[in-house]
């Protein structure tokens, strides 16, 4: 059982369900009402469903309400879909606009305080107590990663040392020398640091505690960052639209499912095709309503991410917030080759079951006359062969992707967020 000194805020972290969904339906109700009063692309999207804010008594009727998703957001760029007028608006962040043009999250001062409240309980979840050294390696910039480190660490009470990324010979240095207790980062970021860790004959006894997100997570690369650095490791959950990292939750030492702050948002897990809710248990899309943020408060939004609940009793660190399983993967990055549909995530599994893999690969899928074929490539130990690459690939996936083997530190390396999947469209 969890501590009491783990939690930031014991009393909510710990309200019984009917607190939790008296609490839900009365800030749905605001919620609505603000985001239909406030923009006339909230208003027109409820106005065509028939929807009046009046019509929204609980929790349960956010189903009566209008999806949202990236491409309104996309459409709406800069700020059309902001709630507030522009003089409270204090702060932004934005997604990498990578596949189009950027989201754009406005803030205000309450919302800087939600996000912070939000990253504060996961940073006492972990384990992290006032005073600990905190190190925070994501981008201090548009990306949102660095800032809610950043302002969660100082509402827990944290020494932050606001490293940013990269340089990581000088990141070993200042964990070592200012002992740094708590270390965060994306999720191939902690990959890095065991291997320059491994180069340099180091270590950070001081270590015990990595938080690491915005990539896809899986369990054996979870396995492999806490024993490589020999630490307990979280997976932190949130994005540009729930308000940025921290913002959805994180899972507990239990390690039994990602907590989301429920006071905070209303979760539903749909089936993509249709939109219906699923039950408990079953597989499905991500949707999430804002229920406290008021420069742009999300209303349905789809997340693509792909994942179930595991439970809404009480959970044995004592919170009683909705367990949700790590996700999947996304709606959108499904890969389909052979007739096979697979997720990147499968292939990280798959490669770090085989003795003497490494850390690093390149899933690349070739598109000839409209037909997909996919190569992995891997570094790996000198006993590894392709074949037994393959071998173990097509155990998993049901066919053979061919691919090549390389040396140990052969692949090319990013310092922030790794590029797993690469698309080569041949003529």
């Amino acid at each position: 059982m969890t501590q009491k000194g783990n939690f930031h805020n014991e009393s909510m972290e710990t309200a019984s369900r009917e607190s939790i969904h008296e609490l839900q339906s009365r800030r749905l109700r605001a919620i609505v009402g603000h985001v239909y009063e406030s923009n006339a692309i909230y208003r027109r999207l409820f106005d065509e469903k028939g929807i009046r804010p009046e019509d929204i008594r609980t929790a349960e009727d956010v189903v009566r309400l209008p999806f949202t998703g990236k491409d309104i957001l996309r459409e709406s760029y800069p700020l059309k879909m902001a709630c507030v007028s522009r003089d409270q608006i204090v702060e932004m962040h934005m997604s990498s606009g990578s596949t189009g043009t950027p989201v754009v999250m406005p803030y205000t001062r309450s919302d800087l305080d939600q996000w912070a409240e939000c990253m504060a309980r996961c940073y006492r979840m972990s384990g992290a107590k006032p005073g600990d050294a905190t190190q925070i390696t994501p981008l201090f910039g548009l990306f949102n990663g660095g800032f809610g480190m950043y302002h969660g660490a100082r509402a827990a009470g944290l020494f932050v040392i606001p490293a940013g990324p990269g340089n990581t010979a000088r990141q070993i240095r200042l964990a070592r020398d200012l002992k740094t207790r708590v270390f965060t980062g994306v999720v191939s970021y902690g990959i890095r640091l065991m291997e320059v860790l491994a180069e340099e004959k180091e270590s950070l006894p001081e270590l015990e505690i990595g938080i690491f997100g915005a990539e896809v997570f899986s369990d054996s690369m979870k396995k492999k960052i806490s024993s490589g650095l020999d630490i307990d490791v979280f997976d932190i959950y949130g994005m540009t639209e729930s308000g940025g990292v921290g913002t959805l939750g994180m899972d507990c030492p239990a390690h039994d499912g990602i907590h989301v702050w429920e006071d905070q948002y209303i979760l539903e897990v749909i089936d993509p095709k249709t939109g219906e809710p699923v039950d408990d248990g079953e597989e499905g899309e991500l949707v999430f309503t804002s229920l406290t943020r008021q420069a742009l408060p999300m209303i349905r939004f789809r997340t693509a991410d792909l994942t179930h609940v595991i439970s809404r009793d009480r959970c044995e660190c004592g919170r009683t917030h909705v367990r949700l399983a790590p996700i999947t993967g996304r709606r959108d990055d499904m890969l389909i080759v052979k007739g096979v549909n697979f997720f990147p995530k499968q292939i990280e599994q798959t490669l770090l079951g085989i003795p003497g893999i490494g850390n690093n690969y390149q899933i690349i899928v070739e598109e000839i006359d409209g037909v997909n074929s996919v190569r992995v490539n891997v570094e790996a130990d000198p006993g590894v062969t392709g074949y037994m690459v393959e071998k173990a690939l097509k155990e998993a996936l049901g066919f053979s992707p061919k691919g090549d083997v390389f040396p140990l530190g052969g692949l090319p390396r990013q310092e922030g967020k790794a590029k797993r999947v690469f698309h080569n469209r041949i003529k």
